[in-house]
């Protein structure tokens, strides 16, 4: 069995910007495994504009921005593994993986960095009524047939849900000559980012139909129709307001959840997101196993997946050369009513050393409002939000000054300006 330093599971953008900030913080024996057949991840696919702006301050491709961390990657020796899968993981870090060239293979870790990413929501999750044709296919694997494999799916192609995914889709399939007859969201809002409605619905006359749902899946072998219906403020459908559509292909946008298989087993508890729970580190329960990336929690942005990748690579680091960086004495941070969630979940008192960023989205759209940061009567920090919208995560920071007790959770919450 080999030692390493540190294994990072996961070699997309939040894996790669783990190892490069591990490898400038002194740590050298690093190993990325990756389950695809090239680094960069859901990025290779991703071959729109609009990544990097934060990171890099320009405007590139998917590919574009895994390409400079790949490129990093490789300037620093880093080990990495393709086309492999990790199959277990026990609660002392030794990993069994394998692939092709190397069989079965177990090493054993000081720490470990979970970047595994999330996958799509599918049909079989929401039991959507009628036959079961082909044609019904995620918004993602439709991307990657198209992007990677160059497989057009369809030509007549309604959209269930307005993630960023099916947005995005919208406008591509657009582009590839295919006719996208409208997108269907069981919100009386989007649940995409405001750019990308304007971007791929509106600039290409898509009609977007809030508060509905698709109601009946009809075909035998192949889809030929579905039917929609707008829903009540308890997404029941309303008899009366069918609307049908002949279709061929009928993408799936309806949510992403945390890859957590490896967690799960090890039973490390995890928050209603299916994120792990982690401190302001972003270790989780067990020493030394951090998380971060969409495998915590989905982001919007790219850049901000590789930026929580960063202060992962850095706090595992500091976790190898130092072995206890855990007091073991931490409080609750506790989201009060209209936020979803919020990340971290929990505070390491006792090693407070640089500034906390709470990541967090509200449950639903609001306007005018002030989110406040609180311990007891104690107000730690407050902003004021013109526009709050579940699809734009929301960061606040706390200085490392900032006098958190030891004995009291911190709340967030929100309050709208009178």
């Amino acid at each position: 069995m080999n030692d390493v330093d540190l294994v990072i599971i996961g070699g997309g953008s939040a894996g790669l910007a783990a190892a490069v900030s591990a490898y400038d913080c002194g740590l050298r024996n690093i190993l990325i495994l990756e389950k695809d057949r090239f680094l960069g991840g859901i990025l290779n696919q991703c071959i729109h504009p609009g990544f990097g702006l934060t990171e890099f301050k320009e405007q590139l491709t998917g590919p574009e921005y895994a390409e400079r961390f790949i490129d990093m990657v490789i300037n620093r020796g880093i080990s990495y593994r393709l086309d492999t899968m990790v199959m277990s993981m026990t609660s002392d870090k030794v990993i069994t993986y394998s692939n092709a060239s190397e069989g079965v293979v177990k090493v054993k870790a000081k720490a470990v960095i979970l970047a595994t990413g999330c996958y799509e929501r599918n049909a079989g999750s929401i039991a959507i009524p009628g036959d079961r044709p082909s044609g019904v296919i995620t918004a993602g694997l439709a991307q990657r047939y198209l992007n990677i494999d160059g497989y057009l799916v369809g030509k007549r192609v309604f959209i269930l849900g307005s993630g960023d995914i099916g947005l995005i889709m919208a406008r591509r399939m657009t582009l590839e000559g295919a006719k996208v007859l409208g997108v269907a969201e069981i919100m009386p809002y989007s649940n995409g980012l405001n750019r990308n409605i304007v971007q791929c619905l509106v600039d290409y006359d898509i009609p977007l139909y809030l508060s509905h749902t698709v109601t009946r899946i009809i075909g035998k072998k192949k889809l030929e129709k579905i039917i929609i219906n707008q829903v009540d403020d308890k997404f029941v459908p309303i008899p009366g307001t069918e609307l049908e559509f002949d279709v061929d292909t009928l993408l799936l946008s309806i949510g992403l959840i945390p890859s957590n298989e490896l967690l799960d087993k090890l039973n490390i508890p995890t928050d209603k997101t299916r994120g792990a729970i982690v401190d302001q580190n972003l270790q989780t329960t067990l020493p030394g196993v951090y998380s971060c990336g969409n495998v915590l929690h989905v982001h919007d942005l790219v850049d901000f997946v590789s930026m929580e990748g960063k202060i992962a690579g850095k706090n595992a680091t500091k976790y190898v050369f130092e072995q206890d960086t855990s007091s073991g004495s931490f409080i609750k941070v506790v989201p009060q009513t209209g936020i979803s969630y919020a990340v971290p979940q929990r505070i390491d008192v006792q090693h407070i050393l640089e500034p906390i960023e709470f990541k967090f989205r509200v449950s639903k759209p609001k306007r005018d409002i002030f989110i406040s940061i609180s311990q007891g009567e104690r107000l730690l920090k407050r902003a004021f939000h013109p526009v709050a919208i579940p699809s734009e995560m929301i960061n606040m920071t706390l200085p490392p000054t900032s006098q958190i007790n030891d004995d009291e959770p911190i709340f967030i919450s929100i309050k709208e300006r009178a």
